[in-house]
């Protein structure tokens, strides 16, 4: 197996063997199930077939589709065997031809996204939105603290990292200006956060309680939820998020399992409204936070650095309010998290809030900020601590801008 590289953090080491998709530049037709180790990508399918393993079915295949579908028994048990295969020695002459270097392979959209939802809850995340966006009145909702706020997103527009995002085109106006304009965003903006990714479905007409969070959850990515903020202040009257944010969702290519990040586990703040009993998660021994650690960058540079374990609501929580008025759950289901920020200027995970909607522009060696440019990139990036003082990686989500397609 590769060996660790001195002199570095490791964060994809055998601890970590988060899931993608990749296609070589000699079989670009040929999807592959792979798994990440270090610099490198193993054939896991191949390996499977190699080792004479009961779990080829389940690994040759060119998406994860089927193995999320086998439930949390299998997950557990792929893990191990994988696990088992990177890292006893007697393995290494037949797995060895089987790992491809990262940078030679072209990753791909790991499953087939079948519904999509996007959640709104960190408490310093909100009221700054509300600061800005309601000058004078309460910084949060009078539901806020009382469920997960979210919104549903389009399952068809969720891209994988380092696919284009095209500038969106669509309605806005000022609140004192003229009637409204159309036209490409001048405030396009990006939300730092963390997807989930559904395994086990479960029937429509039942919901998934708070302690059944791990039966469905397979695994996390890093999520990018771009929005168009004029967009999104013109339309959002009085309903939510539409063209505003449906232009493009940015994942992760790898998908780490949720048994990778049990080091992480914390508990979530201390709440000073008391949940109803579907979401009171107080007496729960499974902590429902991450401690997870972001990092933002705009054309390289890093611009923030928010904190997951400052969620208010969980992703337990969040799950079961999704489900609770008999929603079904399908496999390959994404809900990401909302915002991730912290109460520190440089923990914010958007723009709208760093440049406090363009009042206090961010100075980048590429030039000033208040919204996106046409070729801005942006890169999400984050690590969790892992067992035995290791740290485990989150694949990074990348996006550049390109300018609005012409016509309309």
């Amino acid at each position: 197996m590769p060996e660790r590289s001195s002199g570095e953090d490791d964060l994809f080491g055998p601890h970590n063997l988060p899931y993608g998709v990749f296609t070589t530049a000699d079989e670009p037709g040929r999807r592959r199930l792979g798994v990440r180790l270090h610099d490198r990508v193993l054939d896991a399918g191949a390996a499977a077939r190699a080792l004479g393993s009961p779990y080829e079915t389940l690994l040759a295949q060119p998406g994860l589709g089927p193995l999320m579908a086998a439930g949390r028994t299998a997950w557990r048990d792929v893990r191990r065997a994988l696990t088992a295969w990177v890292t006893v020695p007697a393995h290494r002459a037949e797995l060895q031809p089987l790992l491809h270097p990262l940078d030679a392979l072209t990753l791909h959209l790991p499953y087939e996204v079948a519904d999509y939802v996007d959640f709104y809850s960190n408490e310093h995340h909100a009221a700054n939105a509300g600061a800005i966006l309601r000058p004078g009145g309460p910084a949060l909702t009078p539901n806020w603290k009382h469920m997960p706020v979210g919104y549903h997103g389009r399952a068809g527009t969720v891209v994988v990292s380092d696919t284009d995002v095209v500038r969106p085109t669509g309605q806005r106006k000022t609140p004192t200006g003229p009637p409204p304009v159309f036209g490409p965003t001048t405030k396009l903006d990006i939300e730092a956060e963390v997807g989930f990714v559904v395994g086990t479905p479960s029937p429509q007409g039942t919901s998934v309680a708070l302690g059944a969070f791990r039966d469905h959850v397979f695994g996390v990515c890093l999520l990018n939820d771009w929005s168009a903020r004029d967009l999104q202040a013109w339309e959002g009257q009085p309903l939510g998020p539409f063209l505003a944010k449906s232009f493009a969702t940015s994942v992760s290519a790898w998908v780490t399992p949720l048994e990778a990040l049990d080091a992480a586990r914390v508990a979530p703040p201390a709440r000073d409204e008391q949940p109803l009993p579907y979401l009171d998660d107080t007496d729960d021994e499974d902590p429902g936070g991450f401690d997870l650690r972001l990092t933002v960058r705009v054309n390289g540079e890093a611009v923030s650095n928010p904190p997951f374990s400052s969620m208010y609501w969980t992703a337990a929580q969040q799950l079961a309010h999704l489900t609770v008025n008999g929603a079904s759950l399908r496999t390959g289901d994404l809900y990401g998290s909302g915002t991730v920020s912290g109460p520190e200027r440089g923990q914010r995970g958007s723009l709208l809030e760093l440049t406090w909607d363009g009042a206090e522009p961010l100075d980048l060696p590429t030039g000033k900020r208040t919204y996106l440019e046409d070729g801005d990139e942006v890169t999400l990036s984050a690590w969790a601590p892992g067992p035995d003082g290791t740290k485990v990686g989150l694949g990074e989500v990348t996006g550049r801008v390109t300018p609005a397609a012409t016509g309309g």
